[in-house]
């Protein structure tokens, strides 16, 4: 059975209106995840108007496969432009699968100082929790079968969609 795969501009714009009552527009920061999840921060913080410049993590040194996968070519260093001390916090990614990528994003992020509250943005909830984690705020939740991987992809444009890949 072919899966339907969910329109990214969509998703971006519900997830914006989703979070807009919870989000003050002037204490809230976002930190994307890289790649997809900075993509996605960007396009928040435009829609939502926030004052604090968005940032981007990397969660290659925490993960607890590191020792398997290493470093991935291109590798991209966090940078967190805001004082995370007391800080509000999204954590933003296009796809939340196992739960350890934002478990490791957490890790990083306390390497910065100890947010007064971290939360979490999500385009895609594809299922397949190992940890105990949930986002605040998602669109959409498909479960995929452990052998599929839902991409987020960004187009010369700017344009994001998704693409269904195999393992």
């Amino acid at each position: 059975m072919p899966v339907t795969l969910p329109d990214a501009e969509a998703l971006c714009a519900a997830l914006a209106e989703s979070m807009r009552p919870q989000v003050d527009p002037a204490l809230t920061a976002l930190v994307g995840i890289h790649t997809g999840g900075v993509w996605v921060a960007e396009r928040l913080h435009k829609s939502l108007g926030l004052k604090i410049p968005p940032g981007s993590i990397d969660v290659s040194f925490h993960r607890d496969d590191y020792h398997q996968r290493g470093l991935h070519a291109g590798n991209k260093s966090s940078q967190i432009p805001f004082d995370v001390e007391g800080a509000h916090i999204v954590i933003v990614d296009d796809v939340l699968y196992t739960g350890r990528t934002i478990r490791a994003a957490m890790n990083e992020l306390f390497d910065y100082g100890r947010p007064g509250r971290i939360d979490l943005a999500v385009l895609s909830d594809r299922g397949g929790r190992e940890l105990p984690v949930a986002p605040t705020w998602c669109p959409h939740a498909a479960p995929l079968p452990a052998a599929q991987m839902l991409a987020l992809e960004r187009a010369d444009d700017g344009r994001l969609s998704f693409r269904l890949m195999e393992k």
